[in-house]
């Protein structure tokens, strides 16, 4: 029987697992667009190209405070290359670099240190501007802005929301949550409160599956009204191949500029698979830092495999399970539906978690899911529903005797970044 090695992204490493090819419907990641010659050049083409908008120079004169919002070092988003043609710009304009500040998006992740910080903004950028994490948890930080019309509380941070002028830096690849993350994300949950992250985060799996790749949905909507209510009406947006590089820059609108970025987002992320499979293989990078991010292996393995299949997730989660919601183990054994009751009857403190952990219910509740990750034990595994595995060849030997011998496999190499399609009717 003729077997294949296939060899999947790990962290910093990778690891190999060999597959009867007869059983294999094919190994899948994003297109290997090529990325641009020089980011510095393609940050100032999209910078004099706006979309929707008037060039940064005249949006930003005579502004007293500017915010700069930027991703975090879970995003590859190149910051260090962005932010100071960004800063130029201002200066142009007659803004100076004392004026501005960086604020990192955050979302509810733990705060970065001095070095990721220097790693993810370049030393450009950490000697002309200060940076701030984002202190979601903190409510002088904060400031209440009422609710949305559609009853979502808007908490958001003070400092960004009192700048006369603030734009948002991200990239644009397809998310669970919002369809796709990039555009006004970067404020919600990017530098909101926690309730507000909740509510949206609630609102997401009110569906019976993930937004993923749905540009037009209930949560975009939302999150562009919040971004809109504090003024981040201006985005720099980039698109990334599979290893990371810029493949195209888009400036302007919040809402035109990211329009124009996910069609891009589309080309390099969408991959179009013949049929569902009955065992989905995905490694969880770029997202390995903890498995807050490595869940979005989750949503395109749901989108690829058959009902009733199973999930083999791959990922080394250095951090573990959640650093800043490490009481989500405590729930993530409950239905979707008891996680629901317990919401409605305000028995959860951690709703962000509450929210996250329905999403991983409502997945569970339809395929298995085995884990190979050296980072989470075998009894934090258990914990979070799924079936550990010392290694992806065992993991897959018992996938494959479970389905037999015509059971088909479907790889998919950088999960969390990806968008299957079938190209039949699901």
């Amino acid at each position: 029987m003729e077997k294949i090695k296939v060899t999947l992204p790990y962290g910093r490493e990778t690891v190999e697992v060999i597959i009867p090819r007869k059983n294999l419907i094919g190994v899948y990641s994003p297109k290997d667009v090529a990325a641009v010659a020089d980011v510095k050049q393609e940050v100032i083409r999209a910078v004099n190209n706006p979309i929707g908008t008037k060039p940064l120079r005249e949006l930003v004169k005579g502004a007293k405070k500017v915010v700069i919002v930027a991703d975090d070092n879970t995003r590859l988003t190149p910051t260090d290359k962005i932010i100071p043609v960004l800063l130029d710009e201002m200066n142009a304009a007659g803004i100076k670099d004392e004026q501005v500040t960086v604020i990192i998006a955050l979302g509810t992740h733990r705060f970065m240190n001095n070095e990721e910080i220097l790693a993810k903004f370049g030393e450009e950028t950490v000697k002309r501007v200060a940076i701030k994490n984002h202190d979601f948890k903190n409510p002088e930080a904060l400031i209440d802005l009422g609710k949305t019309p559609n009853g979502t509380s808007v908490w958001v941070n003070r400092e960004a929301y009192e700048a006369d002028f603030k734009i948002g830096v991200g990239s644009i690849v397809p998310h669970h949550i919002p369809g796709f993350a990039g555009g006004a994300k970067i404020v919600q949950p990017g530098i909101s409160g926690e309730q507000t992250t909740a509510e949206t985060h609630l609102l997401s799996v009110r569906a019976p599956r993930s937004y993923l790749g749905v540009e037009d949905n209930p949560v975009r909507r939302e999150l562009n009204m919040i971004a809109r209510q504090i003024g981040m009406n201006t985005i720099f947006n980039t698109v990334l191949n599979r290893h990371g590089e810029v493949v195209g820059a888009f400036f302007g609108d919040l809402e035109e500029a990211f329009q124009a970025g996910v069609k891009l987002s589309k080309e390099v992320y969408a991959v179009e698979i013949p049929e569902e499979a009955d065992i989905v293989l995905s490694s969880s990078h770029p997202c390995d830092l903890e498995f807050w991010q490595a869940h979005k292996t989750l949503y395109p393995s749901d989108l690829a495999v058959k009902a009733g299949g199973t999930i083999i997730v791959v990922t080394p989660c250095y951090e573990g399970v959640a650093v800043t919601h490490a009481d989500i183990l405590d729930i993530t054994p409950y239905s979707s539906q008891a996680l629901w009751k317990l919401v409605t009857e305000k028995k959860l403190a951690d709703e962000v978690a509450a929210a996250l952990a329905i999403a991983w219910a409502q997945v569970k509740e339809r395929e298995d899911v085995y884990i190979v990750s050296h980072g989470i034990s075998e009894d934090d595994a258990v914990k979070l529903g799924f079936k550990p595995f010392a290694n992806v060849q065992a993991a897959v030997d018992a996938a494959l005797a479970k389905y037999g011998e015509n059971a088909k496999i479907t790889v998919l190499t950088h999960a969390p970044d990806m968008l299957p399609i079938i190209r039949q009717e699901r």
